[in-house]
């Protein structure tokens, strides 16, 4: 099922490796004045899928970043594949169903290695009205009838169902007893990793024929092509395309005209499961209604690595979109004092051992830029500048394989490209295969949830060198040989692709201080 998945043994890397040897190679072809049919800027979910849907329906195409896979807000969500209950409930009836599509496609089709059920847990406390709860089994009822609509098995996304408060307890034991009279109990798709996603996606690409080329930045673009900067050796290239596709997310109205954008900024915590009143060992996650809102929440969202990540915000960002968005106090503190409504121990600001903010790319359709973005659509947008290009902005995590379609099928039509039907609804990713394969996998259950079929290639590096086997961070599951594998097949080019997004290990501060040696002798031994 899928692209040939590498193995550790020696020999040519298979079409889906990306390597620091390939990236050289591919790139001086472009700059020797070789023409693509598609060149996708931005290597996000969105662009690396506009990337896949292009190479898969048969065209030739290169995709370049300024940075890395991955590098923006595609790393920096709740990890979720969202059903579109919120979108309902807004009344986004269009929004709410591609969102449960796509959920489906990416379980039961093409990632069902990366995005699995996750129960969530909705707390009947004493601030939450018995009007409130009815209301939000009637969302749930009606996400589940979404799931219906769009095909989803019951097998792949169980039902949602009332709880006892001993039941709500036993799978929130964190919670606060006193007032509690019970819970809601739904389900929802959970990524093993965003930025793992974005990289199987590219990797997937790339065996389909895709140049998928990191470190290059845009400098200009036309209808025709771009100039590009290889951020590694400060050289200028022109690469020369028939259609050109912007999927650079927030920075998109840097490159082409007349796209107008709020960002909206989704801020998460970081905390560590131990010495968190239960908090950590939580097998469901957690829905927190914010006092005062009517629908919206604060998600509790275990990691199974020692980690809980609780968020989020939506909050407007104004001025210079930065490469890095910082998390506030504000946010942080906000976030808190939502966490401390429901849970039996507070979480104080010293349990915080990191935070990370992601800038949702909204497109701004209000006449003078005011209101809040918590209320802006999240319909994603294909437009065509009048020179040829075509950006696609808005939309979310989930839903990044149909607004890759569509951008592809704008840019076709556009340029008159003789093109193939779209393949992506039912072409595995990267290490994807059926349930019934990935659990006979022999490797550990966490790489299997990670690397699909390649797990046991992955856990063989560690069997041949004891070395590789030993933890980067003491009390975290990531090895040495993970980080060799990405420097060998994931195109990880420097301690930062390692660390911060093929590993998430630099989501704590201090953890990433620990493994920036083993990073950069994992890089030293390519």
């Amino acid at each position: 099922m899928g692209p040939s998945s590498p193995t550790s043994s020696p020999g040519p890397a298979p079409a889906s490796s990306l390597t620091a040897a390939r990236r050289a190679r591919e790139l001086a072809g472009l700059a020797a004045g070789g023409q693509v049919d598609v060149l996708v800027v931005g290597l996000g979910a969105t662009g690396a899928g506009a990337a896949l849907d292009a190479a898969s329906r048969g065209l030739s195409v290169a995709a370049i970043d300024a940075h890395d896979l991955a590098f923006g807000t595609s790393r920096w969500s709740s990890k979720l594949i969202h059903g579109g209950l919120r979108y309902l409930a807004s009344g986004q009836l269009d929004v709410a169903y591609e969102s449960a599509v796509e959920r489906g496609v990416l379980m039961e089709r093409t990632a069902p290695h990366l995005v699995r059920a996750q129960p969530f847990v909705l707390p009947l406390t004493r601030l939450v009205s018995r009007g409130q709860a009815a209301l939000a089994w009637s969302g749930f009822r009606a996400g589940d009838a979404l799931r219906l609509s769009a095909r989803t098995a019951r097998a792949t996304l169980p039902a949602p169902r009332r709880l006892s408060a001993v039941e709500t307890r036993h799978l929130a034991p964190a919670l606060r007893t006193a007032g509690l009279r019970g819970g809601l109990l739904s389900w929802d798709g959970q990524l093993a990793d965003d930025a793992r996603l974005v990289t199987a996606i590219a990797r997937t690409a790339a065996a389909h024929g895709a140049r998928v080329l990191t470190r290059v930045r845009a400098v200009s673009l036309s209808g025709s092509g771009a100039v590009v900067r290889d951020e590694l050796t400060g050289e200028e290239h022109t690469i020369r395309a028939r259609a050109v596709v912007n999927a650079s997310g927030v920075w998109a109205g840097g490159l082409v005209d007349g796209v107008r954008l709020r960002p909206s900024r989704g801020t998460h915590l970081v905390l560590r499961s131990d010495g968190l009143g239960g908090l950590g060992g939580l097998p469901a996650g957690l829905h927190i209604p914010i006092p005062g809102e009517s629908n919206r929440f604060v998600l509790v969202l275990p990691q199974g690595d020692g980690r809980v990540y609780v968020g989020l915000t939506d909050e407007p960002v104004d001025g210079a979109v930065p490469d890095v968005p910082e998390a506030p106090e504000t946010d942080i503190g906000f976030l808190l004092d939502v966490l401390g409504t429901a849970l039996d121990v507070p979480v104080h600001r010293g349990d915080v051992v990191g935070a990370f903010a992601g800038l949702r790319p909204l497109l701004d359709t209000s006449a003078d830029g005011s209101g809040s973005t918590a209320d802006i659509s999240r319909r994603h947008a294909v437009l065509t500048s009048p020179e040829g290009v075509v950006t696609v902005v808005g939309g979310k995590l989930t839903t990044y394989r149909r607004m890759a379609q569509d951008a592809v099928d704008a840019a076709v039509a556009a340029r008159g490209l003789g093109a193939g039907p779209c393949r992506t609804t039912s072409l595995p990713l990267v290490g994807a295969a059926a349930p019934h394969v990935l659990s006979g996998l022999k490797a550990p259950r966490r790489l299997v949830q990670r690397y699909g079929t390649e797990a046991p290639a992955v856990h063989a590096l560690g069997a041949a060198d004891p070395a590789l086997r030993e933890p980067v961070v003491p009390g975290h599951p990531v090895t040495r040989a993970e980080l060799v594998w990405a420097v060998h097949h994931e195109g990880a080019l420097d301690t930062g692709d390692l660390l911060d997004r093929r590993t998430r290990l630099g989501l704590v501060p201090a953890d990433r201080e620990t493994a920036l040696k083993a990073a950069e002798e994992a890089l030293a031994g390519a």
